[in-house]
């Protein structure tokens, strides 16, 4: 454990000399019509066991790159942009977690996999947690990291919160208020759950708030936040059922902390709790090798 997160910590330490997050070079790209209608665009790549990473809202793909370029070594990854975000197309609506969940499902089968581990952070723990939910026997094991989920547990509690805020931001207005502001309105976000306020550092900000202010992409973005009172009635369904595999519930100690294992064990009978002291929300920003070090434990242990 020790020599696998100092060498985690290596690897981390020589992306910071990147201008900004990047996935390895080495993927393939491949932008994959579904049949529901949206194109997503996914990098994929590596050899062994399949890890399908679902990113969070303020970020894309690129935010996994720590932990992309570690699991490639030996496991295949195949990392998506979500539904309105980054290279993916982005319709006027389908952003209930259900959907995006079958969309990620053919993603997978279309580049040839079935089973594999999920890895989610943020809003990616939403779909991530549909798509254990619907394919619970494709899917190995569960991480969900640093989020809650709708309909399930403190839900309601969490999204009135003033600190939730963003969730209940969207509509017309909120686009014409954020227009050409879009970095002030990601700052926001990112300060409130940060540890640090200097995480994610600047190169990270503005490649991010450049991937939202495209044409469309704040629309898109705000939408994921539109489509959660029916995420929660879909989750309501599926928490009925709970899953068996085995889940991982990763909380920043100054973030959701051991929250994240209590909001799953409410859908799931095997779940792990870890916690990541020192981080707030931003796990592969703020503590990428511990973070990438837990996930590797959690996924290699028979």
């Amino acid at each position: 454990m020790i020599r696998r997160l100092l060498a985690v910590a290596l690897f981390v330490t020589s992306l910071s000399l990147h201008a900004q997050p990047s996935l390895p070079s080495s993927l393939h790209a491949k932008t994959i019509h579904t049949p529901q209608g949206p194109d997503i665009f996914v990098r994929y790549g590596g050899s062994g066991p399949v890890a399908l990473l679902l990113h969070g809202y303020a970020e894309n793909s690129d935010s996994w790159a720590p932990l992309a370029a570690d699991l490639m070594k030996d496991h295949t990854v195949v990392v998506p942009d979500l539904l309105g975000i980054g290279r993916s197309s982005k319709p006027a609506d389908g952003y209930d977690k259900k959907i995006q969940a079958q969309e990620m499902r053919f993603v997978v089968t279309s580049l040839g996999y079935d089973k594999t581990f999920v890895i989610a952070h943020d809003i990616g723990n939403m779909v991530a947690y549909a798509y254990a939910a619907q394919f619970p026997d494709k899917t190995l094991k569960l991480v969900v990291m640093d989020a809650p989920i709708p309909g399930i547990g403190p839900w309601d509690q969490i999204r009135l919160t003033p600190g939730t805020w963003h969730f209940n931001f969207h509509g017309p207005d909120a686009e014409r208020l954020v227009a050409g502001r879009e970095r002030i309105y990601f700052d926001r976000i990112w300060n409130d759950f940060s540890a640090s306020p200097t995480l994610p550092d600047e190169a990270t900000r503005n490649f991010f708030a450049a991937t939202y202010a495209v044409p469309g992409g704040m629309r898109a973005g705000f939408a994921q936040f539109a489509a959660f009172s029916q995420d929660a009635k879909d989750n309501l369904v599926f928490a009925q059922t709970k899953l068996i595999m085995p889940v991982m519930a990763v909380g920043g100690e100054k973030s959701f902390g051991p929250l994240q294992a209590q909001i799953m064990r409410e859908v799931a009978t095997n779940v792990q709790r870890e916690v990541v002291i020192g981080s707030g929300h931003w796990l592969m920003e703020e503590k990428p090798a511990e973070t990438v070090a837990l996930i590797r434990k959690f996924i290699d242990t028979p």
